[in-house]
């Protein structure tokens, strides 16, 4: 059996994240969604996998190289030169697929099992999971055991709460309806377009559903803090495997990978996950659901709280970094603070595609992009995104998103008056 990975997208809604990575690379408890994915496939016994790419290509090639030197799997990489949409990237793989096959959304972390169960049934089948906001998604509606309707982002009362959840098992004749589609209002050749022409064909389309500890969309930019929760919350014990110096608080599940050092007066409650050789502390605070990258820097009286910190970064004076995302190589001046909460208390709002919605988050912090720099007290109000490669002048008060390879510079205005002569 074959599977199919599509990872072409470029993530535009995850900017700045992925200004500097695909969004298959994105981490996830330090792992590149991607090789989740993989595993996942390997799980249900496929070892011959296809993915497709287009963004940033050349830095999943080379984790791909990566994944392939640890794991004995068959991997090929199929470029889609033009962003034409899913259908388009599957149809390209017709000349390889002649029997059924799994097919994956790039963007989606998925359960280690979830393939397994899938491939036990009788194909085509398309995954669904429930929602509580339908109508931002592709709504599919059943009989019985059969789909028998796909409604993409519908603007009136969804007729269900469920959801194309962008795993499929499908046989060789879905090429056959890929041949007749047209493209969509947004000018792309879909998938989903293909199935309901299967289905006005009375050609069954089964479902399975995927819980939401099995299925989760990496979206939208807090999606990456809500899969942590999720995935944090099934920790039960610890597992300490680097140096941990006296003086030294762990209360609750943690996990602390070989080469990183706790450095004395640090308290930690889990659950929260530590990458390999990241020195923290002394006196640093981490607090439940955050994630800390390979070879990261949380210094003197920093304060981490429900935050993805990434690879080679740098908070290591003075900080405060809530309910934010903080990418790769980034540095943080002495005292830069990310406020993670509005006056008001109602839920942050962040400018996703040039619109302001609501990421349903009462308390979301800033979305820093790779590489950002910032000077000392800088602040940075709840639900900005700074992009990559940008630096942030001194004493910044940052209420607006930056765009990437900015300088924010900030103007003082000095008044001087004459002191009183003797």
């Amino acid at each position: 059996m074959k599977a199919i990975i599509l990872a072409a997208g470029k993530g535009i809604r995850l900017e700045p994240i992925t200004h500097t990575r695909p969004k298959p690379l994105i981490p996830v408890m330090n792992k590149p969604l991607l090789f989740h994915t993989l595993d996942a496939i390997k799980n249900a016994d496929i070892n011959d996998i296809f993915i497709v790419v287009s963004y940033l290509k050349e830095k999943i090639i080379e984790a791909i190289e990566n994944y392939k030197a640890k794991n004995r799997v068959n991997i090929r990489i199929v470029e889609q030169e033009a962003p034409l949409g899913t259908g388009h990237a599957v149809k390209i793989l017709e000349q390889y697929v002649d029997e059924p096959f799994i097919l994956v959304y790039g963007d989606l972390y998925i359960d280690k099992k979830v393939l397994k169960k899938i491939v036990e049934k009788k194909p085509p089948i398309m995954s669904l999971t429930r929602v509580e906001n339908p109508r931002e998604y592709g709504v599919v509606v059943t009989r019985d055991d059969y789909i028998i309707d796909i409604i993409e982002k519908p603007s009136y009362e969804p007729p269900s709460n469920m959801i194309n959840a962008g795993v499929y098992y499908l046989t060789p004749e879905i090429f056959h309806y890929l041949d007749k589609i047209k493209k969509s209002p947004r000018g792309e050749y879909e998938i989903t377009d293909a199935l309901k022409l299967m289905i006005k064909d009375n050609v069954k389309l089964s479902y399975i559903i995927l819980e939401k500890d099995e299925w989760s969309e990496i979206g939208r930019p807090w999606d990456i803090l809500s899969i942590h929760e999720t995935l944090l919350r099934k920790l039960e014990q610890s597992r300490i495997m680097g140096e941990v110096e006296e003086y030294v608080k762990i209360k609750g599940p943690v996990i602390i990978e070989e080469g990183s050092r706790i450095r004395s007066g640090t308290y930690i409650t889990g659950p929260v996950y530590i990458g390999k050789d990241t020195i923290i502390g002394p006196n640093s605070y981490i607090r439940p659901y955050s994630v800390v990258g390979d070879d990261v820097r949380i210094g003197n009286a920093v304060e981490i709280k429900n935050s993805v910190i990434m690879e080679h970064t740098r908070i290591q004076h003075l900080s405060y970094v809530g309910d934010s995302i903080i990418c790769e190589n980034v540095n943080f001046g002495a005292g830069t603070i990310t406020a993670n909460l509005r006056f008001d208390e109602k839920e942050v709002k962040v400018t996703v595609k040039g619109k302001r919605i609501s990421s349903k988050r009462k308390k979301l912090g800033a979305i820093v992009g790779g590489y950002v720099k910032t000077g000392i007290n800088v602040s940075l109000m709840p639900g900005v995104k700074i992009g990559a490669y940008s630096w942030i002048a001194p004493g910044a008060v940052v209420d607006k998103d930056v765009p990437k390879n900015t300088f924010l510079k900030i103007k003082i205005e000095y008044y001087y008056d004459k002191l009183p002569t003797s």
